[in-house]
């Protein structure tokens, strides 16, 4: 119990300060970026996240538990390397073209603010946060990826009330976590001249990979979707709203990815006693996280983006409700993937229920905007996730209970 109170206070409380730090900022860009240069910069934080996604390529999946079960720091220091060419070539092409399309999609006077605004979460593919969580080492965390983005957004914000230019904050963004993942990779990758010498072997690991990248970019694409479909077919003021909730929605799934952050180690590490208290204990955190999460936007959304964002951009009623449904549905099942069906081979059933959920989620968000039902893309994303929890629910509980069958001491 101490060793997992310790990994939650590492893994869910750092998560927490960069997630709080951001609201000294958006408010400051919300007011000098206006109605339509907010939903412009909502929409390219949601490309960058899809662009993110397609980096990342699978690591944030299978690399926790790669890492988790492989002590040896030689072994370590391998996988993070190959990850580092992989990623490294998917930055690439994904980076120009995440910038080129929140440059299309954004209101003409807020094409730059918009596109930059898309590479401050792509880059999040590159962090190391899966590595460090796998070795169950918080302060890896916290040293290389939280708080050089506490710091970049503490210095964005006096940088933007007295310059006006909402761009800064992204350039700002991008040099703090450069220069935190080369200090990282000279850390775990202590060798030098190494790291581009397979390219043949990064092209093999691409390919074998592809699976559990699927998984990670068909659900990110309904995930990242709502906001850029809604602004390619609504207008800007009514999307500035709805881009307010789907705003303090993602900033809640940070609380989503800390729990299961401090979870997933602990769950899959070898053990004496039964693993299926750890994932009880694992399923009913993630259940009453979803369940406060989903209380709070139905019941406060509203007042909570009017007084963040402004009144101009407060989220609608109907529009918090939908994505409080979402976020209880998300929430109780990443136990189910990260921890039981993932770790046993689970891949293509994952895959296929997350396609299946995917199509059904963007085509009704495409069929509800063309209407001009702004409510109604948030619905369609509620849909495709609570069809995605109900598609793998049994199939989780039937892996649970057969690893319980199968451990010899026998605990229930």
């Amino acid at each position: 119990m101490r060793a997992v109170l310790l990994r939650l206070a590492g893994f869910t409380g750092l998560p927490l300060l960069s997630l709080v730090t951001p609201f000294l900022l958006l408010p400051i860009l919300s007011r000098v970026a206006g109605e339509g240069g907010w939903s412009s910069l909502v929409s390219g934080q949601a490309i960058g996240a899809f662009g993110g996604a397609v980096i990342a390529w699978g690591w944030t999946t299978v690399g926790p538990v790669e890492i988790a079960q492989n002590p040896s720091p030689v072994y370590r220091a391998e996988v993070y390397r190959e990850s580092i060419r992989t990623r490294l070539v998917l930055s690439a092409a994904v980076f120009p073209a995440v910038f080129a399309l929140a440059w299309l999609l954004a209101a003409p006077e807020h094409r730059f603010d918009g596109a930059a605004m898309s590479l401050t979460t792509a880059v999040v593919g590159m962090s190391p946060a899966w590595f460090c969580i796998g070795a169950g080492k918080p302060a890896l965390l916290a040293t290389f990826d939280t708080l050089p983005r506490v710091a970049a957004t503490l210095a964005a914000v006096p940088t933007i009330l007295v310059t006006k230019q909402i761009w800064l904050y992204p350039v700002i963004l991008l040099v703090a976590v450069g220069v935190s993942l080369v200090l990282f990779h000279r850390i775990v990758v202590p060798e030098r001249g190494k790291t581009f010498t397979s390219w043949d072997r990064t092209v093999r690991h691409l390919r074998t990979q592809s699976g559990p990248a699927a998984i990670s970019l068909s659900g990110t694409t309904y995930a990242a979707t709502p906001v850029p479909i809604a602004q390619a077919f609504i207008p800007s003021p009514v999307v500035a709203g709805f881009g307010s909730a789907d705003t303090i929605y993602r900033f809640g799934l940070f609380s989503v990815m800390a729990l299961g952050n401090t979870f997933q180690g602990w769950t899959l590490e070898p053990q004496e006693t039964s693993p299926r208290k750890r994932h009880a204990a694992a399923i009913a955190a993630h259940t009453a996280l979803g369940l406060t999460g989903a209380a709070f936007l139905t019941a406060l959304g509203p007042l909570a983006s009017e007084i963040l964002f402004g009144s101009v951009n407060k989220a609608a009623q109907a529009t918090c409700v939908f994505y409080g449904t979402s976020f209880f549905f998300i929430s109780a099942s990443s136990p189910f993937i990260r921890n039981l069906l993932l770790p046993r081979g689970r891949q293509r059933l994952i895959l296929v229920w997350t396609i299946i959920s995917a199509v059904i989620g963007v085509s009704m968000m495409l069929w509800t905007a063309t209407a001009g039902w702004i409510d109604g893309v948030a619905m369609s994303m509620a849909t495709s996730e609570a069809l995605l929890f109900f598609g793998l629910l049994l199939p989780a509980l039937r892996t649970l209970r057969a690893d319980n069958h199968r451990d010899p001491s026998g605990v229930a």
